[in-house]
C-alpha cells in the first residue's frame, strides 16, 4: 500500500481495514497511525496464512 499523498494513504488504510473487518469509518479514524499500520499488518499475515493453507497465492 504505497501512495505519495498522505490523504490517499489514509483512505487506502481506512478502506483496507473496513473491507476486511467491517469496522465503521469513524472507528478506524479514531486509531492512531501506528495502530492502523499494525492492524493492516495483522490482516495481511492472516490472509497470507489462509491462502497458503488453501493452496492459492495472495
Amino acid at each position: 500500500m504505497t501512495t505519495a499523498d498522505p490523504t490517499d494513504r489514509l483512505w487506502a488504510e481506512v478502506v483496507f481495514i473496513a473491507y476486511y473487518l467491517h469496522w465503521s469509518f469513524d472507528s478506524i479514524l479514531e486509531l492512531d497511525h501506528p495502530t492502523r499500520a499494525r492492524v493492516i499488518e495483522e490482516i495481511g499475515a492472516i490472509h497470507t496464512r489462509m491462502s497458503a493453507r488453501e493452496g492459492w497465492e495472495a
